[in-house]
């Protein structure tokens, strides 16, 4: 008789045991090994992420992150679209989203307004700093420093930034019925033509990539535009008209049209969720107008969030939740997804850093064997 091993001291209360002739050794049922983190063997940025993605925690979601992005911008059936949103342009993270932009990994962004202009007093040569904590945040607002967690943003960086953008508006044609996605190709096109260095909006202008702003008048961009208007109107001038419902049909005009969706998403909040109900969007078009709509799913997706679900915010939904949506293609049905609960200060410079080098790998290999 085989000798039968409680799994634990009450097990047998239960009539529950274990049959040490059938235990498993994880390979049998394709359980995937785990591998030690042996920095004496990291060389490259690719090969911290790879062994990372052996390990567990968030270092694995970190290295299956980078494995997915690798794959949907290898998919060239795949249309990929970033949301952005918390303060990554003054943490400096801006340059990173300008690598995606120019090494052909994303093909739509949307963003916090706040994001985007932050970016853009960064692309026109200002800058930004360090808080100081000997100053607190009275002396802050009396001597025009606008702070944002442990950073400085200027007030002065503000005001110079309405005199380009009204430069900016001066040129547009009146009658131009706007969207954020509009008043972003102009501020791109602006940059294209006066600014050095690269900015976001510059290089999404020249890539011809389009930038969403779904909470247009909840940021500084907004507000100098409401101010231009307010502007235009006390001259006895004509003020612009505005149309989020623009950007709203040409985003889902272009996620209609292709083979394949994924999203790579920092944060949450409404760039995350505006973007995400493009399929919810477009199937109650389908239901409750009978033409014009369809089914699309995202089929890749990345997170980099810290919220943790339970605190039911929109942040912290997960993919699985937006599977109940109409969202996202199951992973039974194909879906990759990896969602990385970490700062993305520390894992978004590392996922994308990987991919990039693996890119370059890729075209070292095919240039030396004469294929490209």
């Amino acid at each position: 008789m085989k000798h039968l091993k409680p799994i634990r001291d009450d097990a047998s209360k239960d009539g529950i045991t274990r049959d040490e002739g059938k235990l498993r050794d994880g390979f049998s049922d394709k359980l995937e090994p785990l591998e030690a983190l042996d920095l004496s063997k990291v060389e490259t940025v690719n090969d911290l992420v790879k062994g990372m993605g052996k390990t567990a925690f968030a270092g694995r979601k970190v290295g299956e992150a980078a494995d997915i992005l690798h794959e949907m911008t290898n998919d060239k059936d795949c249309f990929v679209v970033a949301t952005f949103s918390g303060a990554m342009t003054v943490a400096k993270m801006g340059l990173i989203i300008c690598d995606m932009v120019d090494r052909g990994m994303i093909d739509a962004i949307v963003s916090t307004g706040a994001l985007m202009a932050h970016g853009f007093i960064e692309s026109v040569g200002l800058r930004h700093f360090k808080y100081s904590h000997h100053m607190d945040d009275t002396e802050l607002y009396y001597k025009g420093y606008d702070r944002v967690y442990d950073t400085v943003e200027l007030e002065k960086n503000l005001d110079d930034i309405e005199i380009i953008f009204n430069k900016v508006m001066d040129k547009v044609n009146s009658d131009e019925v706007l969207s954020s996605s509009k008043v972003c190709y102009y501020l791109g096109k602006y940059l294209a033509k006066n600014a050095e260095g690269r900015g976001i909006l510059r290089q999404a202008y020249l890539k011809k990539i389009p930038v969403y702003i779904p909470a247009f008048t909840d940021s500084e961009l907004g507000l100098d535009f409401a101010l231009y208007n307010r502007r235009q109107i006390a001259k006895g001038e004509k003020p612009f008209a505005y149309n989020p419902f623009i950007d709203l049909e040409d985003f889902t005009e272009r996620l209609k049209a292709q083979k394949k969706l994924g999203i790579f998403t920092v944060g949450g909040g409404v760039p995350r969720n505006w973007a995400q109900q493009v399929g919810p969007y477009l199937d109650i078009i389908d239901k409750r107008l009978g033409f014009g709509g369809g089914f699309r799913r995202f089929q890749y997706g990345i997170r980099i969030c810290p919220e943790p679900v339970h605190f039911g915010g929109l942040s912290g939904a997960t993919y699985s939740e937006g599977i109940s949506w109409g969202k996202f293609v199951p992973e039974n049905e194909g879906g990759r997804y990896a969602e990385v609960y970490a700062d993305a200060t520390i894992a978004w410079p590392l996922i994308v850093k990987a991919v990039m080098e693996r890119m370059d790998k890729k075209a070292a290999y095919e240039k030396s064997n004469g294929k490209i």
